[in-house]
């Protein structure tokens, strides 16, 4: 199946009730530069953040699978292809090939029960 689209004009990412603390992600499709990305949302520490699912090192998502960009821990996202490890809360990477790099933010507001881009 397919990303959803997320936009103004195409809905919520998700349910906020959808995003668990240091839980699965959700990915979602996000319009940027003329072009149609992938991203994803998750919760950690109590607040929704959202990236560009692509590794700062080498553009490829991070989850192996669907959902899935905690490291064991729950305290880091972390990219199953180069080992790279994020802070959730800012995106940079704290160690691996692409250290002091960032993931892409995307901003989003939780309100009404869903997480929505932010407008």
């Amino acid at each position: 199946m397919a990303d959803p689209v997320a936009g103004p004009a195409c809905g919520p990412v998700c349910t906020s009730a959808d995003l668990v603390d240091g839980g699965l992600g959700v990915r979602f499709s996000i319009g940027r530069d003329d072009a149609t990305r992938p991203a994803f949302a998750i919760r950690h520490g109590g607040k929704v953040y959202a990236y560009e699912n692509a590794c700062a090192h080498i553009p490829v998502e991070l989850d192996y699978r669907d959902g899935e960009f905690f490291d064991l821990s729950r305290r880091y996202l972390v990219c199953a292809t180069h080992g790279a490890y994020y802070a959730p809360e800012t995106g940079v990477c704290l160690g691996g090939p692409c250290a002091g790099r960032r993931l892409t933010a995307i901003a989003v507001v939780e309100r009404d029960g869903a997480v929505w881009p932010a407008e």
